[in-house]
């Protein structure tokens, strides 16, 4: 894309960034945050750099991802001051910008909102979302099959799907259950 960081060089920088897990994970999505775009005709390259970029910033320590969100003046909710793991989709949207330079409004708040999601999404903000629940080298999410199968008919029942099964995951755990997740699966409730 036009004045972004070449693909093959985040690669190479988040290669050097991220442990080798995260860093598998983080091919997973954006090849198939890739397969998704195809399907639903969504521009490639954004899909594609959403998904190399939506978890830049998760091999940062909580503390310190709280510690950067106030450098740089990133408003962090209640909520993600009790679950601090949720601030690497925003801080992820700043090095994006600033360190991967990224320019393009849509690749950035596809990565702000991966991990709660937020009503009315557009169509690249759910194949982010969707590719980092179904991604290969995910083996544990409850309904994987099914949701796999439903990514690639209808985006927005495979929200619901993810965002039911997240929320009956956190509560039977006795998670922290974030007001925009909750938010999101009431709008997607009430759209379908």
């Amino acid at each position: 894309m036009e004045g972004f960081m070449k693909r093959s060089e985040i690669e190479k920088k988040l290669k050097k960034e991220l442990d080798r897990e995260r860093y598998t994970h983080t091919l997973g999505v954006m090849y198939t945050a890739a397969a998704l775009a195809m399907a639903h005709h969504v521009d490639l390259e954004q899909a594609m750099y959403a998904g190399l970029l939506h978890d830049c910033a998760k091999c940062i320590s909580n503390e310190k991802k709280l510690k950067l969100c106030k450098k740089y003046g990133i408003p962090v909710s209640r909520s993600e001051k009790r679950s601090l793991y949720l601030l690497h989709a925003k801080l992820g949207a700043y090095f994006a910008k600033k360190v991967y330079e990224v320019t393009d409004p849509k690749v950035l708040h596809a990565i702000q909102v991966h991990t709660t999601g937020e009503p009315n999404m557009n169509t690249l903000d759910k194949i982010i979302y969707i590719a980092d629940y179904i991604e290969p080298n995910r083996k544990k999410a409850p309904n994987l099959e099914e949701i796999r199968n439903l990514a690639f008919e209808d985006l927005d029942r495979a929200m619901l799907k993810i965002l039911s099964d997240t929320l009956d995951y956190l509560k039977d755990r006795g998670g922290e259950l974030d007001p925009l997740t909750l938010k999101t699966h009431q709008y997607f409730r009430e759209l379908l």
